[in-house]
């Protein structure tokens, strides 16, 4: 737990005055989960990936998502030896420990289903052969909400593939304040260190399925993905995949607050991060006004919790 904690303070370093941002993205980490950042631009998003992979001292690489970007781009490719004349399999950049995809809506369909295996099984197949990535993988993708001219709306079963969506939002005037004085003379990414490494992320792993889940807890969390499926503004609720997601972060949160055993509050605090990305507005919903966001709020304040 101190080495997790360590790991969000450096991050803090970096992201200033977004410790709950920072603390969802740890808990995605530790958890086996990746984290779609959907913000407007110069919010930090590129950096909050770069400071967590130097914090954690693994390697990450960077994928800039545009629209002639094809998938052996991403996954690797074959390529002819004239010595050996024999092929050689050249990896990409999604063999590394965070993959930052960087505007993902930006890429093509096509480009956008080659992340689709390595996000949930963790390795990637090419020409018939598999080959597994590391231990610690994680895929961090952006996406900007404004300016979607030419873009490519990730498909459900892409989105339900991520572990959770992050607004990273604007600082404060106090925030924004000790940005300009932290950068004053250099950026704090450049004097980061590393605080933890990649086998005490594994360790936080085999812990966070230590905490304890009660029958109570549990069926309250299968509840929250049943109402959705049943809800008439909804026109596509939670997959078990969201359910068995919500009940992971939940470990993990609990996790992070030092905390054996997981509590409603913690599940309806993780709930917006987890499934709303998951939901589908219906149409008519959506042009009374109504979001995800509210529908998942409504379904929370009226199922009781366990106590």
């Amino acid at each position: 737990m101190e080495a997790i904690e360590s790991l969000i303070s450096n991050v803090e370093k970096v992201i200033v005055g977004k410790r709950s941002v920072i603390e969802l993205a740890v808990a995605s980490l530790i958890c086996r989960g990746h984290v779609l950042l959907e913000d407007v631009p110069g919010t930090g998003k590129t950096m909050l990936a770069r400071a967590l992979a130097r914090s954690v001292n693994v390697e990450m690489k960077r994928l800039q998502c545009t629209p002639d970007l094809l998938p052996s781009d991403i996954t690797g490719v074959p390529i002819y030896n004239q010595r050996t004349t024999d092929f050689e399999f050249r990896p990409g950049p999604v063999f590394t420990h965070i993959l930052l995809a960087d505007e993902i809506n930006r890429a093509t369909p096509r480009a956008q289903s080659a992340l689709l295996e390595c996000m949930e099984e963790f390795r990637v197949s090419v020409d018939g052969v598999s080959y597994d990535l590391p231990k610690v993988f994680m895929v961090l993708a952006t996406q900007n909400p404004i300016d979607m001219a030419g873009t490519h709306p990730l498909p459900e079963a892409q989105l339900d593939r991520f572990f959770v969506r992050l607004h990273v939002g604007y600082p404060s005037l106090d925030e924004e304040v000790r940005i300009l004085a932290a950068q004053a003379q250099s950026h704090p990414i450049d004097a980061l260190q590393p605080v933890i490494g990649e086998s005490d992320v594994l360790a936080a792993r085999d812990r966070v399925k230590s905490v304890f889940v009660s029958a109570d807890v549990a069926a309250y969390i299968v509840r929250i993905g049943a109402a959705t499926r049943t809800h008439p503004d909804l026109r596509l609720g939670v997959s078990p995949r969201g359910t068995l997601a919500l009940a992971r972060g939940s470990q993990g949160m609990a996790f992070l607050r030092g905390q054996a055993f997981v509590t409603p509050d913690i599940v309806k605090a993780m709930a917006g991060a987890v499934l709303e990305h998951r939901l589908i507005v219906r149409p008519q919903a959506a042009a009374a006004g109504r979001t995800a966001s509210q529908i998942l709020a409504e379904i929370l304040n009226q199922l009781p919790p366990p106590v």
